[in-house]
């Protein structure tokens, strides 16, 4: 043995061997003698060995136990097999591509691919094949013969085994239970698969390829994969794994959709596309995600879905490596490298990747607009998605939701967008520079900043500010900038102006011409006049509330496609304006413009009645309307007016109930980015404003004005009635109420009216038994929050309220004074 001598030949095929034994074993292949026979089955083998093994499958004994997962198994070699997957060794090597195996047969199979032996050939087609059991499995196209029939439906099958599997769908019994979800199985085969997919085991490795299943019969028709296509359509000559598939598609050229809905008639090819269609009517959504409890109509969508939980993305671009959850969407992918677009439209010629593409297109040349929004403005869409989105706007579903921060979004790429923002993504490079970009769009952007100042020459200088320009146009309108010129002259009323464009605007306030001679640039609503369409437009945005311009990130909206650019580098980080005194950055030339003024103390703008200067034109406007009183923006829901725009877009929200801006740790909502500054302040504690005097800190800065009056007394607000005095106006509001009688909170209940509207919110507690605040030492609730402030300090023992008189001290106001009663008599 140990010398490698094989002093053992066979006669007929020249092997040899090491022992007789094994040689006297080897050649009852060549005479088909079996001696050794199962006494259940009837089965024979040429070893005792071999009998031993399969008797094993009568019996149920497993003797081998892996001790790492306790699986069990009928023969040693298998166990050893097994324990490779723990140990990831793959002692098989390929000499060829190095490709490593577990298993010494597994290497054989794989290097027929490189020699391209079959070795094991048909006897009726002689069709060739590299494995016995890829032969085996193709023998059976040949056998017509079906002898194994079904004594309920009188089927037949050429196979026991499909006999077997078919007569379970006779069954109506299901015996077998699965202890950890109650579901129920016909077969113990069922059953165990089912806890496989529960454990994540996958017992069955394909040796070609490694890939592992958890069924027996998916393995199967993997292998085919390997091997062959064994049924073919005798139409159009493709071929398939399985015959059901074949059977299936043949469906496609007869076009036979023999499975139809009682509900909506509508028709199918395949049972089981009618089984998961018939849950659209009834709702059934069976398989559950056990992470998030999103439930669906498909055993596949939830296998894609919970890719979403474990991160997990199979399917990789061998190109750019970059992974994704479906395998459809890999070959998508593919063609970006490819520059394939097999989906080419018979109208226009233009190619598409995607057939859903090539769809929509064919939808716009044909006018079709089938989706229309029926609630609320009898809108019609040529795309479902683009309806569904848009009946989102009106319904506020918000279906797509953040796990990490339960934000949620109308739409799919909108969360995909928004998660980056928790992973740190930023897939988009740049090429030139290696700046990376969450969006590809924001990436597109910023390569044009290399273009301009990589690629284009700027051959135009300014002799004044050296500055150098593109076009001979831009460097024109510089030296009127910089030296102040305004070559332009209006003839009727003598105002200069720098750029032509600019007094061929002017000339029209003369000649009352608008630029198109047409109402449609009059608007219909308050009838202001317009010079340019698009302006007009903008401009009836105002009264139409539209917004076309939507971040994909965080999905907020815009009139303007300016302010929308402008906003979407706040995703991005972007600020590519740079001030080269403090080296700060900013969005917008213009923000960097203002900025500079603050080094150069420049406040160009001075009001002409308080003298008040301003480092912004648009500042001194709107201070102006403190003298004049004008108030340009009113509401139309309340007719409330305000001096500035953004104040009014606040004031609206009242009536909108919108509240766009998040915490994103109590989910609490505000109208103002503001708001939501100083509410986050009461997670983190923060409390940046803190008074000289005693030192106490506070979260807003107008909280601690207030509080400095306390100390100087002041109280700047005066009732004009009775002369009364308060530290706040809001305080002064309220006060007057009491001479006016006015009471404008009335609760919708009782009908009693209120002069606070806090005080309208705590009483409606007394209706709903309502008690938010709650003691964390004691557990007893409160309706008020100034309550259960006062009930804190039994336990804190805190006594805020001191008398100035004997110093004594109190928890609460009202027993102070009471008490300084005691000293004034």
């Amino acid at each position: 043995v140990h010398t490698g001598e094989k002093p053992y030949q066979c006669n007929v095929c020249e092997k040899s061997f090491t022992k007789a034994g094994s040689l006297k074993s080897h050649q009852r292949i060549h005479t088909g003698e079996k001696p050794y026979q199962c006494e259940v089955c009837e089965k024979s083998f040429t070893e005792a060995g071999s009998l031993k093994i399969h008797r094993r499958i009568h019996t149920g004994e497993k003797p081998y136990q892996c001790n790492v997962c306790e699986k069990s198994f009928k023969e040693a070699c298998k166990l050893k097999i097994h324990r490779r997957i723990h140990t990831g060794e793959k002692p098989y090597r390929c000499d060829v591509c190095e490709k490593s195996f577990t298993q010494a047969c597994s290497l054989k199979n794989h290097r027929r691919i490189h020699t391209g032996e079959k070795p094991y050939r048909c006897d009726v087609c002689e069709k060739s094949f590299r494995r016995t059991c890829d032969l085996k499995t193709h023998k059976m196209i040949h056998i017509e013969d079906k002898p194994h029939q079904c004594n309920v439906c009188e089927e037949s099958f050429k196979l026991l085994t499909h006999l077997k599997k078919h007569k379970t769908e006779h069954i109506e019994e299901k015996p077998y239970q699965c202890d950890e979800y109650e579901e129920s199985f016909k077969l113990l085969t069922h059953l165990k698969q089912q806890k496989t997919e529960h454990t994540g085991e996958k017992p069955y490795q394909c040796n070609v390829c490694e890939k592992s299943f958890t069924r027996a019969g998916t393995f199967k028709v993997h292998q085919r994969i390997h091997t062959e296509k064994p049924y073919q359509c005798n139409v159009c000559e493709k071929s398939f794994t399985k015959s059901g598939s074949l059977k299936s598609h043949r469906r496609i050229h007869t076009g036979e959709k023999p499975y139809q809905c009682e509900v909506c008639e509508k028709s199918f090819t395949e049972s089981g596309s009618l089984k998961i269609h018939q849950r659209i009517h009834t709702g059934e959504k069976p398989y559950q995600c056990k992470v998030c409890e999103k439930s669906f109509r498909e055993a596949c969508k939830l296998k894609i879905h919970r890719r979403i939980h474990t991160g997990e993305k199979p399917y990789q671009c061998n190109e750019c490596k970059r992974s994704f959850t479906r395998a459809c969407s890999l070959k998508i992918h593919r063609r970006i490298h490819t520059g394939e677009k097999p989906y080419q439209c018979d109208v226009c010629e233009k190619s598409f990747t995607q057939a859903g593409l090539l769809k929509s297109d064919l939808l716009i040349h044909n006018g079709e607009k089938h989706y229309k929004c029926d609630d609320v403005c009898e809108k019609k869409f040529t795309m479902a998605s683009d309806w569904k989105r848009h009946e989102r706007i009106n319904t506020g579903e918000k279906p797509y939701q953040c796990d990490v921060c339960k934000k949620s979004f109308t739409q799919a790429g909108s969360l995909k967008q928004h998660r980056k923002i928790h992973t740190g993504a930023k897939p988009y490079q740049c090429a030139a520079c290696e700046k990376s970009f969450t969006q590809a769009g924001n990436l597109k952007i910023h390569r044009r900043k290399h273009k301009m100042i990589h690629m284009e020459q700027k051959p135009y200088q300014c002799d004044v500010c050296e500055k150098s320009f593109t076009t001979a146009t831009h460097l024109k309108q510089q030296k009127t900038e910089s030296t102040g010129e305004k070559p332009y002259l209006c003839n009727v009323c003598g105002e200069a102006f720098n750029q032509a464009s600019n007094l061929k605007a002017h000339k029209l306030i003369h000649t009352g011409k608008k630029r198109y001679k047409c109402d449609k640039h009059k608007c219909d609503v308050c009838e202001k006049m317009f010079t340019s369409a698009s302006d007009w437009k903008r401009h009836e945005r105002i009264h139409t509330g539209e917004k076309p311009y939507k971040c994909d990130v965080c999905e907020k909206s815009f009139t303007q496609a300016s302010i929308w650019k402008v906003h979407q580098l706040i995703h991005t980080g972007e600020k590519p304006h740079k001030c080269d005194v403090c080296e700060k950055s900013f969005k917008k030339a213009w923000y960097l413009k203002n900025h500079q003024k603050v080094h150069t103390g420049e406040k160009p703008y001075q009001c002409n009645v308080c003298e008040k200067s301003f480092t912004e034109a648009g500042n001194l406007k709107i201070h102006r309307r403190i003298h004049t009183g004008e108030k340009p923006y009113q509401c139309d829901v309340c007719g409330k007016s305000f001096k500035e725009a953004f104040k009014l877009k606040i004031h609206r929200r009242i009536h909108t109930g919108d509240k766009p801006y998040q915490c994103d740790q109590c989910e609490k909502s505000f109208t103002q980015a503001c708001s939501l500054k100083i509410h986050r302040r009461i997670h983190t504690g923060e409390k940046p404003y803190q008074c000289k005097v005693c030192e106490k800190s506070f979260k807003e800065a107008f909280k601690l004005k207030i509080h400095r009056r306390i100390h100087t007394g002041d109280k700047p607000y005066q009732c004009d009635q009775c002369e009364k005095s308060f530290t706040q106006a809001y305080s002064l509001k309220i006060h007057r109420r009491i001479h006016t009688g006015e009471k404008p909170y009335q609760c919708d209940v009782c009908e009693k009216s209120f002069t606070q509207a806090g005080s309208l919110k705590s009483h409606r507690r007394n209706h709903t038994a309502e008690k938010p605040y709650q003691c964390n030492v004691c557990e007893k609730s409160f309706t008020q929050a100034g309550t259960f402030k006062v009930h804190q300090r039994i336990h804190t023992g805190e006594k805020p309220y001191q008398c100035n008189v004997c110093e004594k001290l109190f928890k609460r106001t009202n027993h102070l004074t009471t008490h300084k009663m005691i000293h004034t008599g």
